[in-house]
């Protein structure tokens, strides 16, 4: 089975394209990708054959994830992504929490996290000090999970979880981290603009400019040259 899904997403496979994907997900020495491995599909081809392949064993997904090739990976998760939104079992997600480490690109992370993590922990409210231990991490992808996951609390209108993370991570050194606080706390804006207003007054001296900059992303521009010269009142 493993060889035919293999096999399958190989069919789609664009040599073309792999150069773009190195460059755009940053595999050069010393970036934070360095070594990852592209054989040139595109998610939306990816999607089909995890489509198709959703009824997979948990120990093909598992082999999926170990892989060195990105899409193989990606293909892993989207399978994942499938079973769980069938069924909400629970061992998805343990299974996922397992594996996190091997989610290890900001869009095999960003297509999945909320949708599993996010919707467990939304579920289990109880085990949301679980989340906040994932933002400690020392894992780059556990970190950003931790935000993207945040983003099924916000469709829901429960925005404390975001804020909570986002305050974890306000230290956080990488640009990958400054983006997601960014942009989850750019979603919270959609639905409440007060209360990011309020994050950002209480946080600006320490919010990364790149957090800044994603959150405020939809303001007019009159107010985001305000934010960004500090001529707010703290």
């Amino acid at each position: 089975m493993l060889n035919k899904i293999k096999g399958d997403l190989r069919k789609l496979a664009n040599k073309e394209k792999i150069p773009i994907y190195q460059n755009f997900f940053k595999t050069k020495k010393g970036q934070y990708s360095e070594g990852d491995v592209f054989i040139g599909v595109s998610v939306p081809n990816t999607r089909k054959i995890a489509k198709k392949y959703k009824d997979s064993k948990l120990s093909v997904v598992e082999q999926l994830l170990g892989s060195k090739i990105h899409e193989e990976r990606l293909l892993g998760v989207l399978i994942l992504v499938q079973k769980y939104q069938k069924t909400n079992d629970d061992k998805i997600f343990f299974f996922y929490k397992k594996h996190n480490k091997k989610i290890n690109n900001w869009d095999l992370v960003d297509l999945s996290a909320d949708k599993i993590v996010g919707h467990y922990y939304y579920n289990n409210k109880n085990k949301i000090q679980e989340l906040y231990e994932l933002a400690k991490s020392n894992n780059l992808w556990e970190k950003r999970t931790s935000i993207v996951s945040t983003f099924y609390f916000i469709k829901n209108n429960d925005f404390k979880q975001t804020i909570t993370v986002s305050e974890l991570l306000l230290r956080d050194k990488h640009d990958l981290i400054h983006k997601a606080v960014g942009w989850m706390l750019r979603e919270v804006g959609k639905k409440d603009k007060k209360i990011l207003l309020q994050f950002i007054s209480k946080n600006y001296h320490k919010i990364p400019r790149t957090t800044l900059r994603y959150a405020i992303e939809k303001f007019s521009e009159a107010e985001r040259l305000k934010y960004l010269k500090g001529n707010i009142n703290l």
